[in-house]
């Protein structure tokens, strides 16, 4: 999505007065978030997620009719969820998808449908009932709906490619893993973008050479057979 369509989107859902300022500060909690999860150790981690959340927190509370600060609360929450009890991290996660529910009741097209790409990998990633609300099919439902609205964002084709990879379905999954890697990087979260595409690359380079070694061995497998006969 363009500045200017973002910007114009904001302006429906804040107002024409704050949403550049909203804009500026989604902006700014987004390159931190990159920052702190692809460059900082653990230690740097648990230190900066409290903070971010209470920005993040703060955003959703100035503008409660916007999606976009409730989809970033949402992604912090689950983040820091990894360093916390198990009880907690499940109540954090069900505080997150409740979030992003809400995101995609006010403005499903927010952020690119980044709301239904982050509620469609938590679906696949957390525990299904009774212990959590996982649920693959769900999960496939949110993230084809995110590759409607943006089928050829990283986002959107990496965490397809991720969940069809969990299911075994590593033939589909290199079509996505290929789009993310062609997919062009937006201006504003170019390093963010570029972390998601190499791990897309190095996804796309293991699932070939799994493809090529089934192949080997299902040749010498052929050959054995054939060589006993």
């Amino acid at each position: 999505m363009s500045k200017a369509t973002f910007v114009v989107l904001l302006i429906l859902f804040a107002g024409p007065l704050h949403a550049s300022e909203l804009a500026t500060a989604i902006a700014r909690l987004e390159s931190e978030w990159a920052s702190v999860y692809y460059q900082s150790d653990e230690t740097r981690q648990r230190q900066t997620y409290p903070q971010m959340l209470e920005t993040a927190a703060e955003l959703t509370k100035r503008y409660p009719n916007a999606a976009e600060p409730k989809i970033w609360q949402a992604t912090i929450i689950a983040t820091n969820a990894a360093f916390q009890s198990s009880l907690s991290a499940l109540s954090s996660l069900q505080t997150a998808k409740t979030l992003l529910e809400e995101a995609i009741a006010q403005n499903p097209n927010a952020l690119d449908g980044a709301a239904y790409v982050t509620l469609g990998t938590l679906y696949y990633m957390v525990p299904g009932w009774p212990v959590s609300f996982g649920d693959n099919q769900l999960a496939e439902q949110m993230l084809k709906a995110s590759l409607k609205i943006n089928p050829n964002g990283i986002d959107a084709n990496y965490f397809y490619a991720d969940y069809l990879l969990q299911q075994d379905r590593s033939a589909e999954a290199e079509e996505y893993l290929h789009k993310a890697v062609q997919a062009p990087l937006r201006k504003q979260q170019v390093f963010a973008d570029t972390q998601l595409q190499n791990e897309a690359k190095m996804a796309l380079a293991h699932t070939q050479q799994r493809k090529s070694n089934a192949g080997k061995n299902k040749f010498q497998s052929l050959f054995t057979s054939a060589t006993a006969d």
